[in-house]
């Protein structure tokens, strides 16, 4: 099942395991996918002696990893090839201790101090993207906390459960039989989740976790990362913290505008920016949510959630911004239940089936033609009386014989029955009429919201929620600066964050010599 190029691959990945791995295969005879799961493990486990697989007699499929003969709290009931194969391989070396994936002792204090035996479903799709980040994350925990078990659930081989449990969106994730989060999200994110559900032990707070620098960098996308390196290259003490490195990037599944680079995709843009700030002396602390934000004559205090305080003179903020919502009635209701945001991720679900479009922008246009061939019928609603998108994307869009468009349309509502989604209730906005229309998903495209709540009480903002700077990208208080998407600068592009990044980087080391603060 896995070529012999693959294969040399992951013998060289497996080479550094010390423990004995056992892959504990439950299947019955008569699964479709049972031939399939035991070659595809059967071909992992060839690639060291120190993996084997065990074929057990079972009801459904599933397996679970072993280390030396003892279980590990990690389960798959799928079929792990695709996007989740580098879930498994991971599964393997974090079990044993290695892989780079590791967060740092803070994150991992957090995790040990989870309260209570915790119990985790994750539902993916193999053509989802964000899925095994979220499905990585949960394994991680449970290699770090012998208390969480945690199972990876291919919702297509698992479909009568899928559906009884309504899952239109994933990754869906389930704690102890409750949903408790659906789309994209970073190990801090998730964790923050498990936190609010099952408490933790107080954590100590310790004088090595208040850390001083002479500039801290809020945000690890293509500005953060830019800033940073920008920074470090001045010959500066400089830490970054952010939810995940990439950020809002990691979503985009295409990047065909960034010069220089003719094509290349979101999560590999976010492992080039990661690998080049490693190549500076810059402290990248992933999975931090900054919680607060104080001045100190000229210091800026940064409190994260968990007790990490840092403390610095210049600070510059490159949070970017998420998908905007629509903010009617039964938006947030049926989240994951027929309201999706991501068409790559949540496309497959609606295959042969009536979708929606909320939006007319290149990302609305792009998002309708990708489903156009996996769906039935899609609907494009659009608020203005022509689209945004540019116009080789509409023209694409008009050559498609199962897409129709609405312009002039305001989405006021989303119906359901018996928790799921069931229709839109739109109205003419010429001429006040309101209808429904019946349909079975809708995606919702209409731009971004700047990130910038935890710093709206210290710096200006514009009535979008948006940072104001200067051409200098300065903010409004000296010694804090602000780069990308989270800021007023027009044209929220990559390439224009990174350039951003580095004004804001260069503006702080030129108030710095100049003696500003």
């Amino acid at each position: 099942m896995l070529d012999s190029t693959l294969k040399e691959q992951v013998k060289s990945i497996f080479s550094v395991l010390s423990s004995s791995f056992i892959l504990d295969i439950y299947v019955s005879d008569t699964h479709e996918s049972r031939e399939e799961l035991i070659a595809l493990l059967e071909d992992t486990a060839s690639c060291s002696d120190k993996i084997e697989t065990k074929v057990n007699k079972g009801e459904g499929l599933e397996f679970r990893i072993l280390k030396n003969g003892e279980k590990t709290g990690i389960k798959f009931r799928a079929v792990p090839n695709g996007h989740e194969y580098s879930t498994l391989l991971l599964a393997i070396l974090n079990s044993d201790g290695k892989g780079k994936n590791f967060p740092d002792e803070f994150i991992q204090k957090r995790i040990k101090a989870l309260k209570g035996n915790i119990h985790i479903s994750t539902y993916v799709s193999l053509t989802c993207t964000n899925c095994p980040d979220v499905a990585q994350a949960f394994n991680l925990m449970t290699v770090i906390n012998p208390h969480i078990e945690h199972e990876t659930v291919d919702g297509a081989i698992n479909q009568e459960e899928t559906d009884r449990l309504n899952i239109q969106a994933v990754p869906a994730v389930f704690a102890d039989g409750e949903l408790i989060h659906s789309g994209r999200a970073s190990l801090g994110e998730l964790l923050d989740k498990l936190e609010g559900k099952y408490g933790t032990e107080e954590l100590p707070v310790t004088a090595a976790e208040k850390k001083e620098y002479d500039v801290v960098v809020v945000g690890a996308g293509p500005a953060g990362s830019s800033a940073a390196i920008y920074s470090a290259r001045k010959g500066l003490k400089v830490a970054v913290l952010a939810e995940r490195v990439g950020g809002q990037v990691k979503e985009t599944v295409g990047i065909e505008n960034l010069i220089s680079v003719p094509r290349t995709t979101g999560n590999q843009l976010a492992e080039d920016l990661k690998k080049h700030m490693q190549e500076y002396s810059i402290d990248v602390l992933e999975n931090r949510k900054v919680e607060k934000v104080a001045q100190e004559g000229k210091n800026k205090i940064i409190s994260v959630k968990g007790g990490e305080t840092f403390v610095t003179p210049a600070l510059i903020i490159a949070t970017g911004a998420s998908w905007r919502r629509l903010n009617v009635e039964g938006e947030a209701e049926y989240i994951g239940k027929g309201v999706a945001f991501c068409p790559h991720c949540d496309g497959p679900f609606y295959k042969g089936k009536h979708t929606a479009v909320i939006g007319g922008g290149n990302s609305g246009i792009e998002a309708a033609i990708d489903l156009a061939g996996i769906c039935s019928r899609v609907t494009v609603f659009e608020f203005l009386e022509e689209l945004k998108a540019d116009k080789v994307l509409q023209e694409k869009l008009y050559s498609l014989p199962n897409v129709e468009v609405f312009l002039n349309s305001q989405t006021t509502g989303m119906v359901g029955e018996n928790g799921k989604l069931t229709g839109i209730r739109v109205k003419d906005r010429a001429t006040g009429e309101e209808r429904i229309v019946k349909l079975d998903g809708v995606f919702i495209q209409i731009g971004l919201v700047a990130n910038s709540s935890v710093f709206k009480d210290l710096v200006e903002t514009n009535h979008m929620g948006e940072i104001v700077t200067d051409a200098h990208c300065r903010t409004n208080v000296p010694g804090i600066y602000a780069a990308g998407d989270v800021t007023t600068v027009p044209f929220k592009q990559i390439i224009i964050s990174m350039g951003e990044g580095a004004k804001a980087a260069l503006s702080a080391f030129d108030d710095r010599i100049r003696g500003v603060f």
